[in-house]
């Protein structure tokens, strides 16, 4: 393979995967070229923090994965699959021992954090059990994702072991996840939210400077474990959370890539732009955007207002029209709709807010706000964030959806810290914007969203629900494929139309385009997964 040809002599196992996968990835066969300052913007403004084990947002994503390794990652040559190869790990991703329970992990020798202190399993372990089993007042995202997990342990400083309370296989998908940093142990034990505000990693690109808000610039790690890569000397990611600054980049050349998606009209205006210069990819997205109501705050704890919320959207009308001009797509329900587990349309038409007759489920609305006691003369408040795509385009849209019924809502768009200070701390909303976007596709994982918030602190609706979480735990153990999918439509049936703990709007739909001299990057159905940023290279000759 000609990508293969590039690396050095010294390139085996994983390192020869990925390589050679990301080569192959950029389609045309052509041959990588080293070097050169590769520039990036980032559509977001800075992320509440630096650390991925707390966030959920691409904002710390596309700034920070450079400079860090994972254990796992996604197979390099088709982000869309679902087969992962090993990072830090020696070889291939272990099978299971013990009845499926047991994973055995043997870590890369001589891997060094960019101080130059060694990477052992007690930075595994120390990075997992933030994640897994995170100490009071330390925010874990994705600690619901490994609930089959009782213990990570290190028998020597080169092996980690995972350690199952039952079979999944969720497991490994979601232990590949681009968020799962590997922190130091060290800076962890001195200060757990060090990494809140600051980077130290292991990754292909060693962190030059970081301007909040404004940039960040990496250079190559000459001692990335992955020998011949990375394959480009220098990164800078340039914040722009608004799309005509992106847009100008990209046209005027001052970047050559936008990772997250542009909307069809933003795709049409480049291309006609920049021609042969323009490189496009599109797929389905693992992401939809939600609507959260806050039950603790009246009168959304009442199960009859939440219904007319969801009774008032026109889903199916609504992908017709805002997908010309948003980057949302699909209708479906809580799982993504290119599953297996997936709803199909015959079934979603049957609860709430999916049926043919939109005008009966808006008169059934009307009805249950009566019922209610509902005072339509008050003005309650959607929380948003100040992201144009598509956050406030379908804040817009739900605000008309609404008042069909004569509800009145006030949109209050915040930068993401603040947007996200309301979310999760002060609750200071009737409804929210909110998101359940994942990386791999993994169903039985990515819908713990809906759990409990205290059971899953990225539930960010206030609900406490355990007949709720009793359908998730059915569902989650149920080992027959077939009967796992009756139990997931039980589970999505109590979350979006018997109890309406939050509604979902439309899946996304992701477009990216970048200049046509930014080879080896593949589109995957998440803005999350290929971000690394190791494999990807530029080709002087394709702006010529």
């Amino acid at each position: 393979m000609l990508g293969l040809r590039a690396l050095t002599a010294a390139t085996v196992g994983a390192a020869a995967v990925l390589a050679a996968g990301f080569a192959a990835a950029d389609g045309h066969g052509d041959k990588p070229k080293y070097g050169g300052h590769f520039t990036y913007v980032i559509p977001s403004k800075a992320p509440p923090s630096l650390d991925a084990h707390r966030e959920t947002t691409y904002g710390v994503i596309h700034p920070v994965r450079p400079y860090y390794s994972t254990l796992l990652r996604v197979n390099p040559a088709d982000p869309s699959s679902d087969v992962y190869v090993c990072d830090l790990c020696l070889g291939d991703v272990p099978e299971p021992t013990n009845g499926g329970k047991t994973y055995t992990f043997k870590l890369k020798s001589g891997v060094k954090f960019h101080d130059g202190t060694p990477l052992t399993s007690a930075d595994v372990k120390a990075s997992f059990d933030k994640i897994i089993f995170p100490p009071e007042g330390v925010s874990s995202a994705r600690k619901s994702f490994y609930m089959m997990v009782d213990s990570v342990t290190t028998p020597d400083a080169s092996t980690v072991v995972f350690n199952l309370k039952y079979a999944s296989s969720a497991f490994i998908p979601a232990l590949a996840a681009p968020y799962n940093f590997i922190y130091s142990k060290a800076k962890l034990d001195a200060d757990i939210h060090w990494y809140e505000k600051n980077i130290l990693g292991s990754g292909p690109f060693i962190l030059d400077e970081y301007q909040s808000g404004a940039q960040i610039t990496g250079t190559k790690n000459p001692n990335y474990y992955l020998k011949g890569l990375p394959y480009l000397d220098r990164i800078t990611g340039v914040f722009a959370n608004k799309e005509s600054i992106q847009v100008q980049a990209l046209r005027g050349n001052r970047a050559s890539a936008q990772f997250r998606g542009f909307p069809p009209k933003t795709r049409d205006d480049l291309v006609r732009a920049l021609g042969d210069k323009a490189t496009v990819q599109e797929t389905d997205w693992n992401c939809v955007l939600l609507a959260t109501p806050n039950h603790s705050r009246k009168p959304f704890d009442d199960v009859r207002v939440r219904r007319a919320l969801t009774l008032a959207l026109d889903r199916w009308g609504g992908s017709e029209y805002l997908s010309k001009i948003a980057i949302v797509k699909t209708v479906g329900g809580i799982v993504y709709p290119k599953s297996k587990l997936a709803a199909t349309k015959e079934e979603l038409m049957q609860l709430d807010g999916y049926k043919a007759d939109l005008e009966a489920s808006r008169a059934r609305a009307r009805e249950l706000l009566k019922e209610a006691g509902i005072d339509l003369s008050k003005t309650y408040i959607l929380n948003n964030r100040a992201v144009d795509q598509p956050y406030k385009v379908v804040g817009v849209w739900l605000l008309d959806q609404w008042r069909q019924i004569g509800l009145n809502f006030e949109q209050q768009v915040k930068p993401t810290g603040p947007f996200y200070a309301s979310l999760r701390e002060k609750g200071d909303f009737d409804v929210s914007i909110d998101f359940n976007c994942q990386s791999i596709v993994n169903p039985p994982i990515d819908t713990s969203k809906y759990l409990s918030s205290d059971i899953n602190p990225a539930n960010y609706s206030r609900v406490v629900d355990r007949k709720m979480d009793e359908l998730y735990n059915d569902m989650l153990l149920e080992a027959d494929p077939a009967k796992q999918r009756v139990k997931m439509r039980t589970y999505e049936k109590y979350v979006l139309h018997d109890q309406v703990t939050q509604m979902i709007t439309l899946w996304w739909f992701r477009t990216t385009v970048h200049r046509s001299h930014f080879k080896g990057w593949k589109i995957s159905p998440s803005h999350y997964l290929g971000q690394a940023l190791d494999t990807v290279w530029l080709d002087p000759d394709a702006d010529k």
